[in-house]
């Protein structure tokens, strides 16, 4: 009988609980001196994350592995450019990202791209199960400022002379 209410607790426990059902992975970079935008999203993104009772506790301590080789702007020839001419000339075949802290509206996410490491403060909202965060990271803080020019100079006429290296990234994580 104890076994039985055991599984019986165990079961409802996680009717309750919060789990990830679908994760993505977005960036927004700027090109020309207008500052147009050019978004994309990465395919091939693995997420680490346990159940939580709450949103709170389902994003502490979330951690993801992105796969750069994987981006898709949505025009497959700047895609290759993207790969060979920026994360290719540095050597970064992956980022990886951890939510470090969390409050109320905002979150901290431990960001590793080229050997180094710093918490970008982002916000975010939750709206129909899904939870949205955004901010902002200067390449030069990550020592990329290497690839920013290969790319400037890979796309010279179309960028019209002018790479931005601040870019909004974002992640929207649906859960059940």
């Amino acid at each position: 009988m104890k076994k039985f209410i055991l599984a019986l607790l165990f079961a409802s426990a996680s009717l309750w609980a919060l789990e990830v059902q679908n994760t993505t992975v977005k960036f927004t970079a700027f090109k020309t001196y207008a500052k147009i935008g050019v978004s994309g999203i990465f395919e091939k993104v693995h997420v680490n994350t346990k159940t939580g009772k709450n949103v709170i506790s389902l994003l502490k301590n979330a951690t993801a592995n992105i796969d750069t080789s994987s981006v898709n702007s949505g025009n497959k020839g700047r895609d290759i450019k993207l790969v060979q001419k920026f994360f290719n000339i540095q050597n970064v075949k992956n980022i990886q990202a951890k939510i470090v802290n969390v409050s109320k509206n905002n979150l901290v996410l431990k960001l590793t791209m080229h050997k180094k490491t710093l918490q970008i403060p982002m916000h975010y909202s939750v709206v129909n199960n899904t939870i949205s965060a955004n901010g902002v990271i200067d390449l030069a803080d990550f020592a990329m400022l290497k690839s920013v020019k290969s790319l400037n100079k890979a796309c010279y006429v179309r960028h019209k002379g002018k790479t931005w290296q601040d870019v909004d990234i974002s992640f929207t994580m649906q859960y059940k």
